[in-house]
């Protein structure tokens, strides 16, 4: 392979524990784990709070205000009219994207969620996975998690997969359940952490043999 370096993409179902899967994974391969932390060098370039870009990420773009906004503001920083400029939803998902893909040029590493499947699907060193769990497992998890009872357990559960699905659609333009999205789709239901990442580090170093 003329490139040995690998991006692995985990999108995972809300309460499936995948984020801990994804943490051992990257120890258990010696590399370095990015998802929600990327955002951190979007908000120090545009000065966004956590809430304020959370708030902007989770709107539906709307194409053609975007795209006038963005227009406007390039003129105007092109003229030098003022320093900081208004981020708008889709602004944002672009700077992600270009992050990641700069990342994955750098290094081998794990990318989590942050439509990863989608954004390297047409690179060939890519290993997209989807891990999910049945709804009772998962419920079972926040109750633990958030010391809640299990109706509001399962409201967070449905509102977390929606808000997921929502994201995916409106910046990949595609479904997160489709299988076809991915190389591997696991049911992590009835095993640990360390048993799914010992899985899926194997079948990676088949791969890949140059992973220590």
């Amino acid at each position: 392979m003329a490139d040995d370096k690998f991006i692995i993409t985990i999108n995972r179902e809300a309460g499936s524990g995948g984020r801990e899967i994804a943490i051992k994974l990257a120890e258990l391969l010696g590399v370095k784990i990015y998802g929600k932390e990327i955002l951190a060098s979007i908000m120090d370039k545009y000065k966004l709070t956590p809430e304020q870009i959370e708030k902007i990420m989770a709107e539906k773009p709307n194409w053609w205000a975007e795209f006038c906004r963005f227009y406007k503001q390039f003129g105007s920083v092109a003229d030098n009219t003022y320093e900081t400029y208004e981020v708008n939803s889709l602004q944002l998902y672009h700077e992600e994207r270009k992050i990641l893909q700069g990342l994955a040029e750098q290094e081998s590493c794990i990318i989590v969620g942050r439509t990863g499947f989608h954004i390297f699907k047409d690179n060939p060193n890519a290993i997209r996975i989807f891990l999910i769990a049945s709804p009772e497992y998962r419920i079972n998890r926040f109750m633990e998690r958030l010391d809640i009872d299990e109706n509001k357990a399962r409201k967070i559960m449905e509102q977390s997969d929606k808000d997921r699905e929502n994201y995916t659609k409106s910046f990949a333009g595609i479904s997160r359940y489709d299988a076809r999205n991915y190389d591997m789709v696991l049911n992590v239901s009835g095993y640990t952490t360390e048993q799914m990442a010992q899985f899926l580090a194997h079948n990676i170093r088949l791969r890949h043999p140059e992973t220590k």
